[in-house]
């Protein structure tokens, strides 16, 4: 099975001009700990409720502080048109819970989720990659 026919195709994608507090808002209306970051329709980062916390509320920054100024600009991506099972072993391996879908012109078209797995991989795929997610020691930024 491709990427395309699991990932969720409706994303929110925050705006690096926007403020932490939109950022969050954002999240908790889609009950998600992160967000892509977009800007002229590319891809430029990932924002994370972890982010928010820690790069933000623990160094005292303002809830109007911009999404760039505490967002990771790495971001960890596939393709639509990459392998499931492949995909899948990749979260597990660098520790994401979801992952932006960009088509190869590398322009967003959906967000692969740990619940998108579970809905449409069998079920030890799923979860050898949740349990592998869970281990600690993987990047705070995603």
């Amino acid at each position: 099975m491709k990427v395309s026919e699991a990932m969720t195709r409706d994303v929110r994608v925050a705006n690096p001009n926007e403020t932490i507090r939109d950022a969050a808002r954002m999240m908790a209306e889609i009950n998600a700990g992160s967000l892509p970051v977009g800007e002229n329709d590319r891809l430029v980062g990932v924002i994370t409720d972890r982010d928010i916390a820690v790069r933000a509320v623990a160094e005292g920054k303002a809830p109007t502080t911009k999404v760039r100024d505490v967002m990771s600009p790495e971001v960890l991506y596939c393709y639509d048109d990459q392998d499931l099972d492949d995909v899948a072993k990749n979260m597990g391996d660098v520790k994401v819970r979801r992952m932006p879908v960009v088509n190869r012109d590398k322009r967003l078209v959906g967000i692969l989720s740990l619940g998108d797995l579970a809905t449409h991989e069998d079920l030890e795929t799923a979860g050898d990659t949740v349990a592998q997610v869970s281990q600690p020691g993987g990047p705070h930024s995603h």
